[in-house]
This record gives structure tokens, sequence and C-alpha cells, in this order.
């Protein structure tokens, strides 16, 4: 069995619609659907962008600036 990964909506009448690929021959398939927590997304986007990142962050060739560089936004002191 091929695995695609298809994104669709649900209406307002609990109707699933999405565009498949001109490959995926007509007749039964299986779905799985995967519907995000209300509160989730936000969590897992910043898990996402820390994964991502932890390279980059961690390298210390990227800690250019330290606190003696620019100037204060509310004038000097």
């Amino acid at each position: 069995m091929k695995t695609i990964t298809v994104v669709g909506s649900v209406d307002e009448h609990h109707r699933l619609q999405a565009q498949v690929p001109e490959e995926v021959p007509s007749g039964p398939v299986q779905l799985v659907v995967l519907v995000p927590a209300e509160d989730d997304a936000g969590i897992r986007w910043t898990q996402g962008l820390a994964t991502e990142w932890a390279d980059d962050l961690a390298d210390s060739r990227q800690d250019i600036y330290t606190l003696e560089d620019g100037k204060p936004v509310d004038g000097p002191r």
C-alpha cells in the first residue's frame, strides 16, 4: 500500500474536501484524519523551530554581538 499526504478541509456540513494527485486511481481509499488541538499549534511551532535551529543556536560562531554593541533605543545614558 502506497502512502501519500494530502491536505484537505472539512466544511460546515462535515464533508471532507481534498485534491489528490492525478496518478491516484479512482476507487476506495483509506483515510486517517489528523485534527490539531487548538492550543497545540503554537507549542508545535516553537518546538519545531527549536529543533530546526538547535545547531545554529548552539554554534558559538553565531554569537557576533555583545551587550556593549548598539545604542539604547530611548536615548543616550
